[in-house]
C-alpha cells in the first residue's frame, strides 16, 4: 500500500487495504476504477483537487484482485465514487466525469445519505 501524505490521493490494491483506510479515517472518498478507463484517468487531477479542498481521505481502488468488492459495493460502471463516513457507505455516484466543484460538493454534502 502506498503511504499517504497530507492532502494526497492514496492508491490501494486490495480490499483489505481499503478496509484499513475505512477503519482509520473519518471520511473517505473512494474512486473505483479499472486500468483501461480513460474517464478514470481524467478524474485523477480532480481527485487531487478534492483531496486538497476537503477533509476526506481520497483513495483510488482497482478491484481487479478483489472482485468481491465489486459485488459488495454494487459497482456497475467505472468510475464509481463511494463516500464513506465512519466506515459506512453514505453516498455514491456513478455518472462518469465529475468536475472538481461537483466532486467537492459531493464530499461536503455527504451527510445526506443517498445509498
Amino acid at each position: 500500500m502506498e503511504t499517504k501524505t497530507e492532502h494526497s490521493v492514496q492508491t490501494v490494491e486490495t480490499r483489505d487495504e481499503l478496509d484499513d483506510v475505512l477503519a482509520t479515517a473519518d471520511r473517505v472518498l473512494v474512486m473505483v476504477r479499472t486500468t483501461g478507463c480513460t474517464i478514470c484517468k481524467s478524474m485523477e487531477p480532480i481527485l487531487d483537487i478534492a483531496a486538497k479542498a476537503t477533509d476526506a481521505t481520497v483513495v483510488v481502488f482497482n478491484p481487479k484482485h478483489d472482485l468481491d468488492a465489486v459485488e459488495a459495493f454494487d459497482v456497475r460502471s467505472v468510475p464509481t465514487l463511494l463516500l464513506f463516513a465512519d466506515g459506512d457507505l453514505i453516498h455514491r455516484r456513478a455518472d462518469g466525469f465529475v468536475p472538481a466543484e461537483e466532486l467537492i460538493e459531493f464530499v461536503e454534502r455527504g451527510s445526506e445519505s443517498d445509498v
